[in-house]
């Protein structure tokens, strides 16, 4: 068995700490020999579905116990993992399953019916018993008790995750299982996680973050308790009475909690026992900060910068939260980072090029998208007029980031732009051009759109769409279209009409968003 590998950490945590609590979730409890127990079960029935190594599962459901160990289970064998977020439509979840050849997808009954709608002919696994046709944990947990063992690989791939990339379809950056183990080491030194930690299992496990905490709490033999966020109230519940002590958080979330009367909140002292919460996946503001800094004085917090291609960059240590609250910090342990400009010459303090990530944590690359992957993974001769390459292998792979950024006088990074123009709104990354093709498929009473972004400071960027048409449509209208189609984080807060939209002088058929951008603040100011 690799060293190098998640099933690792569950069969040791297992012989050494058989009875502690490994997730929690609401009432119910599992220990860490439970916990293996039925992750054996059901990787045990995954691999009697016999289909080749490297196949992708899929696991499209709500949060909850079977999910995190149908993951673990699918991480117990040669399959790789792809998660689908509960957020995606029917067509997305398609695209998603012919883009990497799902053969196997486990969901819930509440999914079931989403998919039904969708062209897929795979197996099909759900938590709960609901049909004679269709396998459950259930009967997996009743019937499925043989030994089961797998040595995994750690150079193979674990994990395909889907993000949306510069062509306005989602791309699966692929993720070994060294990867995975190697984040869970790293994140678990500079937050200097315990063993008595109890970690909060919040953010949706689609990609890196998410399934981060999963990876730390079996890393440390630590406790996750799960929670779904919805109402601000259940949140601190959920801190209050699962006795958390770490809380992984976006910044959305971070809006999210204070966005109630103050009076409705807890004291400081229910909140006592949390002494460490992060944030990635967006800019913090100075509101948010105020008020993590008012209902939790003595915790620990770090913004963290994380990328698609590799699992982070880098992290801003509490103490410089307050100092230099804009910095993405400086690089994460055994990890190098450089600003170059179009020349390839390394940017002087405060010259604004592309940031460059050397060292560890980068992933294997596009998942059947070698047009994407050439873009963002370089051979380390980009960086030759930076480091001395003199009797040194150069193939060896960075990131050519896609992040414009620069560097203060003491080594602390600033993000400035993204190359690809993405939005970044309640913790994701959307792309306009995903938006605008939905619009064009689907609205055939609009002629022409454009999508583009403004500032707003509880969710970072607010998403805009103008349109021209023969006549305005109702914006409720337009809006229950996409819904039908986008995830909701990608549906557009403003909708404006115009009876033309503006031209680029350069080129006469592509839309100006620049200067509806600058049109829209104007009227705003």
């Amino acid at each position: 068995m690799s060293i190098n590998c998640i099933r690792t950490l569950i069969e040791e945590a297992a012989v050494s700490h058989s009875q502690k609590v490994a997730i929690k979730y609401n009432e119910k409890s599992i220990t860490y020999s439970e916990l293996l127990a039925k992750v054996n079960q059901v990787a045990f029935y995954l691999k009697e579905l016999n289909l080749p190594k490297g196949s992708r599962i899929g696991i499209y459901s709500n949060k909850g116990l079977d999910q995190v160990i149908a993951i673990l289970a699918i991480l117990s064998t040669d399959y790789v993992l792809v998660p689908l977020t509960k957020l995606l439509k029917a067509e997305q979840v398609e695209y998603i399953i012919k883009d990497c050849d799902i053969k196997c997808i486990i969901t819930d009954k509440l999914k079931l019916e989403s998919i039904a709608e969708i062209d897929f002919n795979g197996q099909v696994i759900s938590y709960e018993t609901t049909h004679k046709d269709i396998p459950s944990f259930e009967e997996i947990y009743k019937y499925y008790n043989k030994p089961f063992s797998h040595d995994v690989n750690g150079h193979d791939n674990a994990v395909i995750t889907y993000s949306f990339g510069i062509t306005g379809e989602p791309k699966g950056i692929v993720i070994s299982h060294r990867n995975l183990i190697d984040s869970a080491r790293v994140v678990s030194q500079y937050l200097d996680l315990k063993e008595d930690d109890v970690i909060s299992g919040t953010l949706i496990f689609n990609l890196d973050y998410g399934l981060n905490q999963i990876f730390c709490t079996l890393y440390k033999r630590a406790t996750i308790a799960l929670h779904r966020f919805i109402l601000a109230g259940d949140f601190f519940n959920h801190l209050i009475n699962d006795e958390i002590t770490v809380v992984p958080l976006m910044p959305i979330n971070i809006a999210s909690m204070f966005d109630e009367d103050e009076h409705r909140l807890p004291s400081v002292e229910l909140l006592s026992k949390v002494r460490v919460l992060t944030s990635s996946g967006g800019n913090v503001t100075a509101k948010m900060l105020t008020d993590l800094d008012k209902f939790f004085p003595d915790a620990k917090f770090y913004s963290m910068h994380g990328l698609t291609e590799a699992f982070r960059s880098t992290y801003l240590e509490p103490s410089q939260i307050w100092i230099r609250p804009d910095s993405i910090g400086k690089a994460i342990p055994d990890v190098e980072l450089y600003v170059i400009n179009e020349e390839g010459n390394e940017c002087a303090p405060r010259e604004v090029g592309e940031l460059i990530h050397r060292g560890g944590y980068i992933y294997k690359g596009f998942w059947n998208a070698p047009v994407e992957t050439a873009q963002r993974f370089k051979s380390i001769q980009i960086l030759k007029n930076v480091i001395d390459l003199e009797g040194q292998l150069t193939d060896e792979i960075v990131i050519a980031t896609g992040d414009y950024v620069y560097k203060d006088e003491e080594g602390y990074f600033y993000f400035v732009s993204r190359q690809d123009n993405m939005i970044k709104t309640r913790g994701f990354r959307v792309s306009p051009l995903e938006i605008e093709s939905v619009v064009a498929k689907n609205l055939p009473l609009i002629d022409q759109c454009a999508v583009f972004s403004i500032d707003n400071e509880e969710i970072e960027e607010e998403i805009v769409l103008v349109y021209s048409a023969r006549s305005e449509l109702a914006p409720k209208e337009i809006t229950f279209e996409l819904k039908k189609h986008l995830a909701s984080y990608m549906i557009p807060n403003k909708i404006i009409y115009k009876k033309s939209l503006p031209l680029v002088p350069s080129d006469k058929n592509k839309i100006n968003k620049e200067e509806l951008k600058n049109e829209l603040l104007d009227t705003s100011n």
